[in-house]
């Protein structure tokens, strides 16, 4: 992969994002009991592709590929801090950028404690600021399970608009899954948030 100049500085040294209740930041290996602590309950792995954390090694292991991830300067997650107890309860970040294109897909993951709260429409208000600001996004995306109407409300919350239904489009837990798709323009996301 042919990185460019843009891409390297951003992930290589992946910058901090504040919010009024949340810090988005780099992982790394001193997040594994957090990372666990979430990680590790069923119903948080349920719409997401990977498997819930059965022991602290595979908190270890994710990490150790986040880190590799940033060095590498490819497209990684920020965690998420919940500031009022410092606490890191999820992660958000893009996993795919398309430099070429001017677009880029988000992912996002929520300690069950803290679901129904706001938290991740936050966050992700955060990341495609960012994402169109930054790194000079004309397009982000997001994906879920047909099932996974919280994070359907996420994406609504945030302006994205639901473009379509790719079948069998994800292959993970032994089985295929059909995703619905998201997506948002950076005009739109100007126009919705007053961006002069």
């Amino acid at each position: 992969m042919v990185l460019n100049k843009t891409q390297s500085e951003i992930f290589k040294h992946l910058p901090a994002l504040e919010t009024g209740r949340l810090r988005l930041r780099r992982l790394s290996l001193r997040d594994a009991n957090d990372v666990f602590e979430y990680a590790s309950v069923p119903d948080v792995a349920e719409n997401v592709s990977w498997d819930y954390h059965r022991n602290i090694s595979d908190s270890i292991n994710f990490l150790r590929l986040i880190v590799q991830q940033y060095e590498d300067c490819r497209p990684s997650p920020w965690g998420i801090v919940f500031k009022e107890n410092s606490r890191l309860i999820g992660t958000i970040g893009f996993h795919i950028w398309s430099h070429n294109n001017f677009f880029a897909e988000v992912g996002y993951a929520l300690s069950k404690d803290y679901w129904n709260k706001g938290i991740m429409t936050e966050a992700l208000k955060a990341v495609l600021d960012f994402g169109f600001t930054r790194m000079h996004l004309n397009r982000i995306e997001a994906m879920c399970k047909l099932n996974n109407t919280a994070s359907e409300k996420v994406m609504l919350k945030c302006g994205m608009k639901y473009e379509g239904l790719l079948i069998q489009k994800l292959f993970a837990k032994d089985h295929f899954h059909d995703l619905k798709l998201y997506a948002i323009l950076k005009s739109d996301f100007i126009t919705r948030n007053n961006y002069k």
